[in-house]
């Protein structure tokens, strides 16, 4: 039959599209069936898109504080337009890239929105854009939606267009001079970041008493630290109680106060897509809108698996990959299983942020006999030569008993590309003894890992 395939995957983001593509290389007859564009929210307004504006940002800021490395530069600017514009560029690029992917390992690619209507004698039906199609196997990749909180006029500012998600602000050709995100998560303060280099005065409302949600304390105390001195207001503690055209209420302390608004960034979390997928039609068991799934990636019902945001469990793009992989090896008849305590996180702010494992407040929470070892990232010769006025640490948390690397986190240069690392330490249980036998290049910030060990009283 055309339409019967071995596996059909709804969602083609990054779990979806990476199944599909080791689906189709493995022999498999598959299909992703995916109602935007391939790569999902990661690929078109999340990771890639957001990263293009930092990188902009970054070469700007760097343009303008230069005097103390020797080099001066005069009449810097930045076109924020032409960001968005080769924005586009990088993703079309990629997009066009999974494309090719996906035709170079024999996936058929439905464009529409996929719907689940229950099961045949040959297996799970699907229906795209009024098309029936069956498939033995399914596995669900919708991803997640922003939350848009119940808070007075968000919903008319959504309509006329002054109250943002992260779709929406990364095609604003235009810079608001005054730009309110609601939510001190990755999301809003990558956000806060950008336009902050670019000449907005951001304002960061946040409901917790720090920034950058489970991040470890200390390192997001440095973080807010860096982003108060380059300007950014943040009201910590506070809850936002009405949005209108050109302010915003939060109540502090009891007390409702007001701040202006030309643009606000909704950025309070994101919840698994489950609506309107036919999940019931099939007996498919979601908890609290996100769809219940084992360490292999399989749900309740027998053939049909989930991964990516959709299950609520990391919602990281990373994470979504690993996760794709383990339902397909399980399909495959490869048993493979997911592992959730060594999955790294990064805040491509400047400076950037990177973490994996336990935080100093977790490990005590559950508690661990736990060794801290802080060190300034000055214990990194390179960190010095390309840091002025770094103030970046690495911090490390070691369990006393058995000597192994339970988590790592680090503020500064490079932390994105540094702290795969450290999650394989964390993910292998390496011993302190074994990483101290490992030498790593240099001069290199990730030096710091190796100087942080040997800081360490154990």
């Amino acid at each position: 039959m055309e339409n019967l395939f071995d596996l059909l995957v709804i969602g083609g983001g990054p779990a979806g599209y990476l199944a599909a593509e080791r689906a189709g290389h493995a022999g498999m007859k598959a299909a992703v069936a995916e109602k935007r564009a391939l790569g999902g929210v990661c690929l078109n307004e999340g990771c890639i898109p957001s990263k293009a504006f930092l990188n902009s940002a970054k070469m700007y800021d760097h343009a303008r504080h230069s005097e103390a490395y020797g080099v001066t530069a005069t009449g810097v600017s930045i076109d924020h337009a032409k960001v968005v514009a080769r924005k586009n560029k990088v993703v079309k690029q990629l997009v066009s890239g999974v494309g090719m992917k996906m035709k170079q390992n024999h996936v058929t690619v439905l464009n529409g929105v996929a719907k689940i209507t229950g099961r045949s004698a040959e297996g799970f039906t699907v229906t795209v854009e009024g098309q029936t199609y069956t498939a033995k196997r399914l596995l669900i990749a919708s991803g997640s939606v922003p939350v848009v909180p119940p808070i007075p006029g968000v919903k008319e500012g959504v309509a006329a267009g002054y109250v943002m998600t992260n779709r929406e602000i990364l095609d604003m050709t235009e810079v608001p001079k005054e730009l309110v995100v609601i939510g001190g998560g990755v999301i809003g303060l990558e956000m806060a970041s950008y336009f902050n280099s670019i000449g907005s005065h951001v304002t960061v409302i946040e409901m917790l008493d720090k920034i950058a949600g489970p991040t470890d304390r200390e390192i997001s105390s440095i973080l807010l630290k860096n982003y108060q001195k380059k300007g950014v207001d943040f009201k910590l503690s506070c809850k936002v109680v009405g949005v209108s055209e050109g302010s915003v209420s939060y109540e502090e302390k009891g007390e409702q106060k007001s701040v202006k608004a030309d643009k606000v960034l909704l950025s309070i979390g994101r919840r698994a897509f489950t609506q309107d997928l036919g999940l019931e039609t099939i007996g498919v068991y979601t908890e609290r809108g996100a769809i219940v799934t084992d360490e292999q990636m399989r749900t309740n019902v027998a053939g049909v698996y989930a991964a990516g945001d959709v299950n609520g469990k990391i919602m990281l793009a990373h994470t979504a990959y690993r996760e794709s992989e383990v339902a397909v090896n399980n399909m495959l008849g490869r048993k493979d299983v997911m592992r959730y305590h060594a999955i790294p996180s990064v805040i491509y702010t400047n400076p950037e942020v990177g973490a994996v494992g336990e935080t100093e407040e977790s490990a005590k929470a559950k508690g661990m006999d736990v060794e801290i070892s802080t060190v300034s990232m000055k214990y990194a010769g390179r960190y010095v030569a390309e840091e002025e006025n770094g103030d970046g640490i690495c911090k490390l948390i070691i369990d006393k008993k058995y000597k192994r690397l339970l988590g790592a986190h680090l503020i500064g240069s490079y932390a994105s590309e540094i702290i795969y690392g450290a999650a394989l330490m964390v993910e292998t249980e390496m011993t302190v003894d074994s990483i101290k036998e490992l030498v790593f290049p240099h001069p290199t910030v990730s030096e710091i890992i190796r100087e942080a060990l040997f800081e360490a009283k154990i």
